[in-house]
């Protein structure tokens, strides 16, 4: 959920259409329940019985198939109880820069308490792998006068409103400032130590040199005084 919908229900416009009494949400979740049964490689499909090249006995599979895929599968989840639905199904959980407010505290103590749920979730539905678990931030380090004219003036709190008819959603916070102090402040965001990975978001508008800046900065004065890698 990166934007605000343009047009009223635009999956409509593709087919997609929830059954009675369903929601969006709903139908989403029900394609990607059978995507991942598809996953497994089991047969599903009636063979063409002219086909261009000759097919295997029985049902065919999803090709190409991938045996390690169905573990690769990831899931940005906008609440707390979609993350534990995705943990229960054996999905990575992709947290973004925004959520839906469920308590009004600020973005990385609501997304850490959903990262918490979720761990928790995945060890009571008996998965045997380590899920992985990604939350994304706008991360600038101040270290030239371009920098400074571009984000000095960036505000360092999370904002409330809406991306759907009521359905209020925290957005988080862009990080911008000197490399220690940047460091001090990201040392204070739970969401990040309750992740293994972490996304960063650039500018791309502001062109590719300038964002291999970007990066570049942060992994040479920012992540290792955080132990990131």
């Amino acid at each position: 959920r990166g934007s605000p919908e343009q047009v009223i229900d635009g999956w409509r416009y593709f087919g997609y259409v929830p059954q009675e009494g369903k929601s969006d949400a709903d139908m989403a979740r029900n394609h990607a329940e059978i995507f991942l049964d598809l996953l497994r490689g089991e047969g599903f499909a009636q063979p063409n019985p002219r086909p261009m090249f000759p097919n295997p006995p029985g049902l065919l599979r999803l090709e190409p198939f991938s045996a390690g895929l169905r573990d690769r599968i990831w899931w940005g989840a906008a609440t707390d109880a979609t993350a534990v639905w995705a943990a229960k199904l054996g999905m990575n959980l992709q947290s973004s820069t925004l959520k839906f407010d469920e308590s009004g505290e600020p973005l990385h103590v609501q997304q850490a308490k959903q990262i918490r749920a979720y761990r928790a979730a995945w060890k009571e539905a008996g998965h045997t792998r380590e899920p992985r678990v990604s939350v994304s931030r706008s991360i600038f380090a101040l270290v030239n006068d371009m920098d400074r004219a571009y984000f000095g003036g960036s505000e360092g709190q999370d904002h409330f409103g809406y991306i759907e008819p009521e359905k209020r959603a925290v957005f988080g916070r862009s990080y911008a400032a000197e490399p220690d102090r940047l460091v001090e402040q990201l040392k204070e965001d739970e969401a990040i130590a309750e992740a293994d990975t972490l996304l960063l978001t650039v500018p791309n508008q502001l062109g590719v040199d300038y964002n291999a800046h970007v990066i570049e900065s942060i992994l040479k004065h920012v992540a290792p005084a955080l132990g990131w890698r």
